[in-house]
């Protein structure tokens, strides 16, 4: 089996190499640009080498290498510019995950879909419309995004390794994000003893801005989102169980149904073997159903 990654750009070169270091299987880089994808997969050949990785890395042109991958990322698309927001790249990106997601239904309907394109929560939901695969085959890379830096902030504030923290992140991929302060504890302790209320709301303000940040300063973010993504196929490849916030059709979770957005799941093998329905309060509900009327509003002007 293989991990399929289409889009090799920054983000896509970034997913590719931390699966690969991860050593959890072969990967393919397709895109539509000649020698991007092949080019991308020599240069990360080289470094598994000197590290020992004896992972095939390739690249392709062709849609139909795809038919034998386990996973399939979809990174398709464009990237945010300085002083977008990621609805601003709604109507192009849904023409092009439209058509990747048929190529997809294609050729590797039996694998699982991981989506990474912007905005993400509506971009989910057209290419799980468009595939017909199954709702616990196809979820979306953003919750676990935010999480990485939802986490860093409150590293950098409470002075302890960040592995000792447990925190979420939940709701719409975008200005309607919800990190989830309430539910943060330092190996198990809460996070008010650690800090304060006052620079908790700073963290939840920062960890909501930060990516349009980033990408002012440097025109794209790349080494977090493929670190995400490989967490994400490591759940799946080696079955963790592991509770990670990816965006997921709701059936009736949070009491909202037909709608792709960012909430804790049990990743495993299967894909999405459980959304987990935190209970929230009014205020966490506000911000929530924010992003649920925001992300309904972007799939109601892309669905046919």
């Amino acid at each position: 089996m293989t991990i399929a990654i289409i889009g090799s750009g920054k983000v896509g070169a970034s997913i590719a190499l931390n699966c690969a270091i991860r050593d959890l299987d072969d990967v393919l880089l397709v895109d539509i640009v000649q020698g991007l994808p092949q080019g991308e997969a020599m240069d990360i050949s080289h470094q598994l080498s000197e590290m020992g990785i004896d992972r095939l890395v390739r690249g392709s042109n062709n849609y139909a290498d795809i038919s034998d991958s386990g996973i399939v990322v979809l990174v398709a698309g464009l990237g945010r510019k300085p002083g977008m927001s990621r609805m601003d790249l709604l109507h192009t990106n849904a023409s092009i995950v439209r058509d990747v997601s048929m190529k997809v239904a294609s050729y590797a309907r039996n694998s699982i879909l991981i989506v990474v394109t912007n905005p993400l929560d509506p971009m989910t939901y057209l290419a799980l419309k468009t595939t017909g695969m199954h709702k616990d085959k196809v979820m979306g890379m953003g919750g676990l995004l935010d999480l990485s830096r939802f986490k860093s902030f409150i590293r950098e504030a409470s002075n302890v390794s960040g592995e000792s923290i447990q925190a979420m992140v939940i709701s719409e991929h975008g200005e309607n994000m919800l990190p989830l302060i309430r539910f943060c504890c330092i190996s198990g302790i809460p996070l008010i003893d650690f800090i304060s209320a006052e620079a908790q709301s700073q963290i939840f303000e920062n960890t909501r801005k930060v990516a349009a940040d980033v990408i002012a300063l440097k025109g794209a973010t790349t080494y977090a989102p493929g670190n995400a993504v490989a967490i994400m196929a490591e759940a799946i490849i080696k079955d963790k169980k592991s509770v990670i916030p990816v965006s997921a059709l709701l059936d009736g979770e949070y009491g909202v149904s037909n709608i792709c957005i960012g909430v804790p799941v049990v990743l495993g093998e299967n894909g999405i073997e459980r959304v987990i329905d935190l209970k929230l309060n009014s205020i966490e509900r506000e911000i929530f159903h924010k992003g649920i009327n925001s992300v309904s509003e972007a799939i109601k002007a892309i669905m046919p």
